[in-house]
C-alpha cells in the first residue's frame, strides 16, 4: 500500500498546478520512489504529461498493448466505491506515494457551482491531504483573505499545505511568515516566476504531447527543468510528512467481474483495433482497462500512417484527439479509409468518440473552409464554429443502463446522428446525438465505461 498521498489543487485555473504537479512527481522519481499519478476529471492531456514526468509511454496504451498506470477519477463519473476499486487497480497499492492532480479551483464542479466532480469533491472521497496552490503574483496582504477564504469552506480539515506561485524567493519569506503567524496551514514552497516554467496553450488546454517525438522531448526537459528549480524552492521535508499524513485507505472487497457494455450487447470482440497516433490520442486508461477485463486483446495501429487495420480486427476503437491538426494526412491515406470502411460494411464493431466520430464522416473542412475527404463510413460534415459547441458532463441512454461522459469540442457535424438522447448533467436538458446501430456507436461524448452500472429508471 502506499505510504502516502496528495492532491495538488489550485484557487483557479491557469495557478500552476500542472507545471507543479509535474516537477514534484519527476523529484520523487529521481529520488528512489514509486510514483503513481491520477488526474481529478475528464482531462486527457494531463495524464499524458504525468506519464513524460515518471519516464512511461506518454500514450495510455504502449505499443505492446499494455494500459498505463494511474489514470482518471471523477465523482461525477463514479461513487466512491469504485473510485477506490480505480485507484487500487491503477497501480496505488504497489506505489509509494500517488499524486493527484486537482481540475479548474478547488471547490469547482457540476456546471462550475456544483460539488460533484470537484476537485475538493475527491479529496475527500479518497481522504486526500490537499496543498494548495496560490498564484502570489501582484499580492501582498491579501493573500491572506484569498486563503483564509478556501480555508473556512474545507469542512473535512484536508487542506494541509500552500504552495506559492509566481513569487520572489525574498518576498516569499515575508509571505510565509505571514501565512504562518496567522493562518492554521504551513507553507510549503514557492515557485519563482520563471520563462523556463512556461507551458503553451491551445485551444484544449495545454498542447498535446504527443504531438511527436520532439515534442514530448521539449516537455521532458521542461518537466526536468521544473524538478531542479522545485528541488530547490519546495519544502519536501513538509510536502512528504503531508504526503505520509494520509490515512490508509481501507479498499472494497473484490466485486467480481466488470459488468458488460450495454452498447456491446453479446458481442464477442477477441481483437479491439485502437487508434494510437497524434490525430488520436484520447482515451481514459480506465475504459481500455475494462475493455481487456472483458477478454479483449487491444492492438494499437494509426490511422496516420498504417495501411491496413491490424490482422484479425473484430473490433475498432477510434479516440478523440486532433484529426483537425492532421487532416491532409488523413485524408490521403486512402488505404486505411478503405480499410475502415471495409470493416465497417462488413459487420466490425466500431466505438467512436469525439476526434474518432469526425474521422467517420464523409468530410472534415479545416478552419479555413477547405474540405478533407475522410472514411465515409458515416454522412456529414464536421467544421470549426470558433468557440466551443458543447462543453461539460453528459449522461447517455444506452439500452437498460446510463453511461456518463463528457463533451468539449469546437468542431461540430451537420449530421451528429440521433439514436440517443443525450442529457446534460448541469440541465438537465436533452438533445439528440449519436448514432447506436448494430455495430457501431459514434458521437461527440467522451465515454468513461466504469460509469455504465446505472440502470435506466
Amino acid at each position: 500500500m502506499a505510504d502516502g498521498r496528495v492532491m495538488i489543487a489550485a484557487t483557479g485555473s491557469g495557478s500552476g498546478k500542472t507545471v507543479i504537479t509535474c516537477g514534484l512527481m519527476r523529484i520523487l522519481k529521481e529520488e528512489g520512489s514509486k510514483v503513481v499519478p491520477y488526474k481529478c476529471g475528464p482531462d486527457y492531456i494531463d495524464p499524458m504529461y504525468h506519464r513524460i514526468a515518471l519516464g512511461m509511454d506518454v500514450q495510455a496504451l504502449s505499443p505492446e498493448g499494455e494500459v498505463a498506470a494511474g489514470g482518471n477519477l471523477d465523482t461525477f463519473f463514479n461513487d466512491k466505491e469504485i473510485i477506490l476499486s480505480l485507484m487500487n487497480e491503477g497501480g496505488f497499492a504497489s506505489s509509494d506515494y500517488a499524486v493527484i492532480e486537482g481540475v479548474m479551483g478547488l471547490y469547482d464542479g457540476l456546471g462550475g457551482t456544483g460539488i460533484t466532480g470537484s476537485s475538493y469533491e475527491l479529496a475527500r472521497v479518497t481522504e486526500t491531504p490537499i496543498i494548495l496552490v496560490v498564484d502570489a503574483k501582484g499580492m501582498g496582504r491579501s493573500i491572506l483573505a484569498l486563503i483564509k477564504g478556501f480555508l473556512s469552506y474545507d469542512e473535512h480539515k484536508l487542506i494541509r499545505g500552500v504552495i506559492l506561485n509566481r513569487v520572489s524567493g525574498m518576498y516569499y519569506e515575508k509571505l510565509k511568515s505571514l501565512i504562518e503567524s496567522e493562518l492554521l496551514v504551513s507553507v510549503a514552497g514557492y515557485v519563482p516566476e520563471d520563462e523556463r516554467l512556461h507551458v503553451d496553450s491551445r485551444h484544449l488546454g495545454l498542447f498535446t504531447p504527443s504531438a511527436g517525438v520532439s515534442f514530448r522531448e521539449r516537455i521532458s526537459e521542461l518537466i526536468g527543468t521544473a524538478a531542479v528549480i522545485l528541488r530547490e524552492t519546495l519544502d519536501m521535508a513538509k510536502i512528504r510528512a503531508i504526503m505520509s499524513s494520509a490515512k490508509k485507505i481501507q479498499m472494497p472487497a473484490d466485486t467480481g467481474p466488470l459488468p458488460g457494455l450495454p452498447f456491446l450487447k453479446d458481442k464477442k470482440i477477441g481483437k479491439m483495433a485502437v487508434a494510437v497516433d497524434e490525430a488520436f490520442c484520447f482515451y481514459y486508461r480506465e475504459n481500455l482497462r475494462y475493455l481487456k477485463s472483458l477478454g479483449m486483446e487491444l492492438i494499437p495501429f494509426s490511422p496516420l500512417h498504417d495501411d491496413r487495420l491490424p490482422e484479425g480486427t473484430d473490433g475498432i476503437l477510434l479516440g478523440g484527439g486532433y484529426p483537425e491538426e492532421y487532416l491532409k494526412e488523413l485524408s490521403e491515406n486512402s488505404p486505411m479509409k478503405n480499410a475502415i470502411k471495409r470493416a465497417a460494411d462488413t459487420g466490425v464493431y466500431i466505438i467512436a468518440e469525439c476526434g474518432g466520430f469526425m474521422y467517420l464522416q464523409e468530410v472534415i473542412e479545416d478552419k479555413e473552409g477547405t474540405a478533407y475527404r475522410m472514411t465515409g463510413v458515416l454522412p456529414g460534415t464536421c467544421s470549426w464554429k470558433g468557440k466551443l459547441t458543447r462543453f461539460g458532463y453528459v449522461e447517455i441512454p444506452v439500452g437498460n443502463r446510463i453511461i456518463r461522459g463528457h463533451e468539449f469540442h469546437y468542431y461540430d457535424s451537420d449530421r451528429n446522428g440521433e439514436d440517443i438522447m443525450v442529457i446534460k448533467a448541469s440541465t438537465g436538458k436533452g438533445y439528440p446525438a449519436m448514432y447506436h446501430r448494430e455495430n457501431m456507436l459514434a458521437g461527440f461524448p467522451h465515454l468513461y465505461y466504469p460509469s455504465a452500472g446505472k440502470m435506466v429508471l
